[in-house]
């Protein structure tokens, strides 16, 4: 994709497109780095050279206050900025190495290795919960037969923390679940076809405090399956949940940068940026 000036843009060198995982890493899980990713929406530059790593089989917080670039960032992560007329960016995002924007990689390939729960839980509502969690099959062209696929509803529904609830009703409405239900279905639905790297933007804002426990409960049993980002502006659900934490900023008019990274429980407890002591501790945002 081109920025606006060339001024701005980096070079995106080509890099190959099928790397094996480490071998210090379990098998399947992927780290994904953001190397001096920026972004713009027409002229208006959003983003200004944010790097970060995200650790295989960890999860990782966005957090900062509205309009600092995270939820922007995350979209960028899987290629989803693009769907935007007036996107443009320059950097890299590697999936172990291998950039998701070189032309070689199909789109199609870069957001089904990584995946996406949205804010507002986007169940298909006419399909049945079983045909929810199997949508990714047919959209992705994979056959299976009929004992496969109940083997991969019943997998699936678990890793959401939805099986035991379910588990009689596979075929009702996927529409007719609780908001948290849904949220859930829409977790096993992105699992069914094994994506590398799952986002999630605020996946809890608009569920209650019961269904939230659920959710990051779940959150922690997945991150033996998959690498987790998550956009949170709940600074405690960040605290419970994320390894790591990337705290963004735009002040003035400024894109948004990231002030600092590291370890959720020293970002927390001993913030090197008083910007960061500040935001973690409610003073703002």
């Amino acid at each position: 994709m081109t920025a606006p000036t060339s001024d701005d843009t980096l070079a995106l060198p080509v890099a190959p497109t099928d790397l094996p995982a480490p071998p210090d890493r379990p098998a399947g899980l992927a780290e994904l780095r953001a190397v001096d990713v920026s972004a713009w929406f027409g002229d208006h530059k959003v983003l200004d050279r944010v790097s970060l790593t995200m650790p295989a089989g960890g999860i990782t917080a966005l957090i900062g206050p509205s309009g600092c670039g995270k939820s922007t960032f995350l979209r960028i992560l899987n290629r989803m900025h693009e769907l935007v007329p007036s996107a443009t960016l320059a950097g890299e995002v590697l999936l172990d190495g291998a950039d998701i924007y070189d032309t070689t990689v199909r789109i199609t390939q870069a957001r089904r290795d990584i995946g996406m729960v949205f804010q507002k839980p986007n169940p298909f509502p006419a399909m049945s919960i079983r045909d929810n969690v199997l949508a990714g099959l047919k959209l992705t062209g994979k056959k299976a037969s009929r004992s496969e696929k109940d083997e991969l509803v019943e997998r699936c529904l678990r890793l959401g923390g939805l099986w035991n609830e379910v588990e009689d009703r596979l075929d009702a409405p996927g529409g007719g679940l609780s908001g948290g239900q849904q949220q859930r279905l829409c977790i096993a639905r992105s699992m069914a076809i094994k994506p590398r790297v799952l986002l999630m933007d605020e996946p809890c804002s608009a569920l209650d405090p019961t269904s939230t426990r659920v959710i990051e409960e779940t959150m922690a049993e997945l991150a033996t399956e998959v690498t987790i980002v998550i956009v949170t502006h709940n600074m405690q659900q960040a605290a419970r949940v994320s390894d790591q934490c990337a705290f963004f900023l735009a002040s003035h008019g400024t894109p948004g940068v990231i002030v600092e990274h590291g370890d959720t429980e020293a970002m927390f407890g001993n913030p090197q940026d008083p910007r960061t002591a500040d935001y973690v501790n409610g003073r703002f945002g």
